[in-house]
């Protein structure tokens, strides 16, 4: 019997290789849109109004949700913290799989596994990390997986940023201090899928095996695109008194052991 599976988010870069690759094995998606509809997601839901999610929801009839929708700028706590609890709530008896963000903690500890609390340093990571605690609270059964930045398709952020500050087309720099562990989100993805078609309960670091900065990581893009990695504008966090998290790594040890997913690091999948 094909199970159901509801993304919410279905037309962002995550939510759309969500939906592809669940189709491609064996899941029925629904991929859900706020502003305008793609090819992954044909469902309008407004995750800030809880009687939209619980239309969508009654309509669709899930057997599972990975929810990969967030506000859709970095300032939108109703979608991004409210909405988190909206569809937890609507969720109750359905399988959740719930994406939170690296954005939670500061960087004063650099590495962070599972057990680590959040201690955001900013408004989106507050909002994120207010998700988590909603999410938990109210499904305890749900999967809630921070992971890091998300690329290596050519359509994540720090891809489309990287070629435009090369050609020039956006003002700005890539920081050398701001170091994260990137993953593929063909990787995320199939990670979510399985979680999806399981049981486990709580918080999974899911991240790639590189700890990498944004400097670093925009090099890597340009080389694998064959631009010039000189002509990414740098600078430092410190340089211009940001206060923004530094030296975020997550810890995978856990992923390795409940995933049959492979975690690649960036220096392999963004390899010319």
């Amino acid at each position: 019997m094909t199970r159901r599976l509801l993304v919410t988010g279905g037309s962002g870069s995550l939510g759309r290789r969500v939906v592809a690759r669940a189709a491609a094995c064996g899941w029925e998606p629904v991929g859900t849109y706020v502003t305008g509809p793609a090819d992954t997601a044909g469902m309008r839901m407004d995750i800030r109004d809880p009687d939209d999610v619980r239309r969508v929801l009654a309509e669709v009839a899930p057997d599972a949700i990975v929810h990969t929708a967030s506000g859709r700028d970095r300032n939108d706590w109703p979608a991004t913290a409210d909405g988190a609890a909206h569809v937890a709530v609507a969720a109750r008896g359905i399988r959740l799989v719930h994406v939170s963000s690296d954005a939670i903690f500061s960087g004063r500890e650099v590495h962070y596994d599972e057990s680590a609390r959040p201690d955001p340093v900013y408004r989106y990571g507050a909002a994120k990390a207010a998700a988590e605690t909603a999410v938990r609270a109210i499904d305890p059964a749900a999967a809630v997986v921070r992971t890091s930045l998300i690329l290596g398709d050519g359509n994540g952020a720090h891809e489309v940023l990287t070629r435009d500050l090369i050609a020039g087309r956006v003002r700005g720099a890539l920081f050398t201090d701001e170091i994260r562990t990137p993953v593929h989100v063909d990787d995320l993805a199939d990670a979510l899928l399985e979680l999806a078609g399981g049981d486990y309960a709580g918080v999974l670091n899911v991240a790639g095996a590189d700890a990498v900065s944004r400097y670093d990581l925009g090099v890597l893009v340009a080389r694998r695109e064959g631009l010039d990695p000189a002509a990414i504008p740098a600078t430092s966090l410190a340089a211009l008194g940001l206060n923004r998290p530094g030296d975020v790594r997550l810890v995978c040890d856990r992923a390795g052991q409940v995933l049959r997913t492979r975690l690649r690091g960036a220096h392999e999948y963004l390899r010319r």
